[in-house]
């Protein structure tokens, strides 16, 4: 489902808006949320917006899905001591504000009630 508009996440991709990278390939990009939930708080985005959340990427795409969940592992390895949360919010009422599917790899200890969005 691809939006006419570009996501805040396909302007991050394109460099249109700036964000503290810390892993890309071709196929995805991963960032610091600029609003941390948790001491490591990444976000993994596959770089196309196509799919609004994780059921439309598993039911499109399974292997993208299968290297958010690798990309998210590695990354917990290399900042999180290979311990995490791996979020993804599916619709407005679970907390998704940005409707291009993208993980969030939580590491460290978490704000008390918080939830990724």
């Amino acid at each position: 489902m691809t939006s006419a508009e570009p996501s805040i996440f396909t302007r991050i991709v394109a460099r249109e808006i700036p964000a503290d990278i810390v892993f890309e390939n071709d196929s995805v990009i991963a960032f610091r949320d600029i609003a941390p939930k948790a001491p490591v708080h990444l976000l993994v985005v596959p770089k196309t917006q196509e799919y609004a959340n994780v059921s439309e990427l598993a039911a499109g795409d399974p292997a993208l899905l299968a290297e958010v969940v690798a990309t998210a592992n590695a990354l917990a390895a290399e900042y999180a001591g290979g311990e995490f949360r791996l979020i993804f919010n599916s619709g407005e009422s679970a907390g998704q504000t940005v409707f291009h599917v993208h993980a969030h790899v939580l590491g460290g200890a978490l704000e008390e009630g918080s939830l990724a969005q």
